[in-house]
């Protein structure tokens, strides 16, 4: 199971849906580790650090970021990018459905959308 961080951004009801549905998750928010307001750089370094995808619903800042941070030889674990319009319950069915069957491995370097 992929070990998760949700961006100040993402709508809180997908993190209870996942707490709901994984049977153990492994999942933090920025906010609860210290890291609210914190520039996407940092929360790169962090999550590169602890080894966690990161979930956010920025996918101007936060992306660009991650694909500098990338093409500059950094660690960068993967993000879950949720796109504009989505549904909450498809989010966290498509989010589970990533955590659940990704290797760490094949999200590492790379931008998901969500919904897939």
């Amino acid at each position: 199971m992929l070990r998760l961080v949700s961006d100040e951004h993402v709508h809180d009801g997908i993190i209870r849906g996942l707490r709901r549905r994984l049977p153990a998750p492994d999942i933090v928010r920025v906010q609860d580790v210290g890291l609210a307001h914190t520039p996407d750089e940092q929360i790169l370094e962090w999550a590169a650090a602890e080894e966690r995808i990161i979930i956010t619903r920025d996918v101007n800042t936060m992306i660009g970021s991650a694909y500098y941070r990338v093409n500059a030889g950094g660690k960068m674990p993967g993000i879950l990018a949720l796109r504009e319009k989505f549904r909450l319950g498809q989010a966290i069915d498509d989010i589970y459905l990533v955590a659940a069957c990704y290797a760490e491995d094949e999200a590492r370097d790379q931008v998901i959308y969500i919904p897939l």
